[in-house]
């Protein structure tokens, strides 16, 4: 029987689960927390107003620590170490956002 993708440990697992994890992070903090807005406009919002950038980006990126803990946790490390480099990409992005809005 195939193992579920979920319990391999693989590099490119680990970039795939980075980059979606915090995406999927802030669709739910939209539809949760900004339901009167369009899609458009939280994201308009998001990217020019530099409190939402704060608040919002990080914990849309707390998916990222919760997946990362759990992959450390299970001795995944190939997968947490690809999940913590987009981290860290998602983290710098952050940071020149607000640089530069």
């Amino acid at each position: 029987m195939e193992k579920m993708i979920f319990n391999k440990d693989n590099l490119i697992l680990g970039l795939v689960l980075g980059f979606v994890g915090p995406l999927l992070g802030l669709l739910f903090l939209y539809y949760f927390l900004y339901p009167s807005f369009t899609l458009l406009e939280f994201l308009d919002s998001f990217f020019h107003e530099n409190r939402l950038l704060t608040s919002i980006g990080s914990l849309s990126l707390l998916v990222n620590a919760i997946l990362f803990t759990f992959y450390v946790n299970t001795q995944r490390d190939q997968t947490a170490k690809g999940i913590f480099i987009i981290t860290v990409f998602y983290g710098i992005g952050i940071l020149l956002l607000k640089m530069f809005n």
